[in-house]
């Protein structure tokens, strides 16, 4: 899907007015919190997923993994 995103003033700061179709799409509502991420070729992809909490958890599965024993004898 294409949209065309425009920018307004918001007191000393820019802000983007996201359509309601984009919005319905990735599932986000006013309040929520977009993640703009820039690729090598200067293009941006909005998400609101944050890539760094991805990868935080995906560090998290691998440690709970190779943990596990030692974790569930804590928990006792």
């Amino acid at each position: 899907m294409n949209a065309k995103l425009k920018l307004r003033r918001i007191g000393n700061s820019l802000g983007l007015i996201v359509p309601k179709e984009l919005s319905d799409q990735l599932h986000v509502k006013e309040g929520d919190t977009l993640h703009a991420i820039v690729d090598p070729e200067g293009g941006v992809r909005l998400t609101p997923f944050d890539p760094q909490f991805e990868a935080a958890m995906a560090a998290f599965e691998r440690t709970r993994r190779k943990y596990r024993n030692a974790l569930k004898e804590l928990a006792k």
